[in-house]
């Protein structure tokens, strides 16, 4: 193994490799996957003097710590957390040297859901369909990281970042999720889309990074049973038979047959990958869509 690597001192709860994902392949059934906070994943890249597209880590709620071979240079964005170097405090949201044979540990976030690590030069493992991403859904991808494992890195790509820091929002108390009514709101009431656009909802503790899972008023049915299988876009609002919205993240199944009731731009799914469970949540409706007089409700 070159020297030019990192071990895993502390794995935490969920810690990846991602990157911006392998978007292209839904025909074949592969889920995009890549970061979930793509403003804060990007951000760090350019803090170490990547490009947007290297791998990085993204951690869960707890943290990691890694033991770098190689003097290297670090950034940690995305949720807000604790940094030290060897027991040393290190800064968040800028970038900073880490010498060889240091302990870098990210700790857990202090608010927020999932951190970014990036280390200059990215980290070089597999590509399988142009991407180093781990897909929880489909098993592409290097596994999830364990206590141990050892992960290559690639040869610095250039000067980090002129800047000794970048601003950058942390997660709103509030989730809030601009959603495109359709392609199946018709299999709703007229009670039921007022559910979806006036009700309280927060998140469940069962959302990953497959989808977001709500908890809440379910919303009524117009028509019983369920679709013959379909494609599901990144954002989808799909509503199974309890009546709850899950809001489809990155490692998503590319098909499903429950209806979806509206899609969220990719522009505010970033927000979503920062929200713990019990964030209030409220869906808003970009557009309106004439209610159908066979509605009932």
């Amino acid at each position: 193994m070159t020297d030019r690597a990192f071990s895993v001192v502390r794995a935490g709860a969920l810690t990846t490799v991602q990157d911006l994902g392998r978007p292209g392949h839904a025909h074949l059934g592969v889920p995009r996957a890549g970061a979930l906070d793509e403003p804060a994943h990007r951000l760090a890249n350019r803090l170490v003097g990547n490009p947007a597209s290297a791998a990085a880590l993204e951690t869960t709620l707890t943290g990691c710590a890694v033991r770098v071979r190689t003097a290297t240079t670090v950034a940690v964005t995305g949720a807000p957390c604790p940094v030290t170097v060897d027991g040393r405090p290190a800064p968040w949201g800028a970038p900073f040297r880490v010498p060889a044979g240091a302990v870098l540990d990210a700790g857990a976030a202090t608010h927020g859901l999932r951190s970014h690590l990036a280390f200059a030069g990215g980290i070089e493992t597999e590509e399988i369909l142009g991407s180093r991403a781990t897909d929880l859904l489909s098993g592409l991808g290097p596994d999830p990281l364990t206590d141990g494992a050892v992960l290559p890195l690639g040869a610095p790509h250039g000067p980090p970042a002129a800047a000794d820091a970048v601003p950058h929002p942390g997660p709103a108390p509030e989730l809030l999720l601009p959603f495109l009514p359709g392609p199946r709101d018709a299999w709703f009431t007229r009670a039921g889309l007022r559910t979806l656009a006036t009700g309280r909802f927060r998140v469940s503790p069962a959302s990953n990074r497959i989808g977001l899972r709500t908890e809440g008023p379910p919303l009524e049915r117009a028509r019983p049973g369920e679709l013959p299988s379909e494609g599901m876009p990144l954002g989808a609002l799909q509503v199974p038979p309890n009546g709850l919205p899950v809001l489809f993240l990155h490692d998503h199944p590319t098909t499903g047959g429950y209806p979806v009731v509206g899609v969220v731009p990719a522009r505010f799914l970033s927000a979503a990958a920062q929200a713990v469970p019990g964030t209030p949540v409220r869906f808003l409706p970009l557009g309106r869509r004439p209610v159908p007089a066979s509605h009932p409700g």
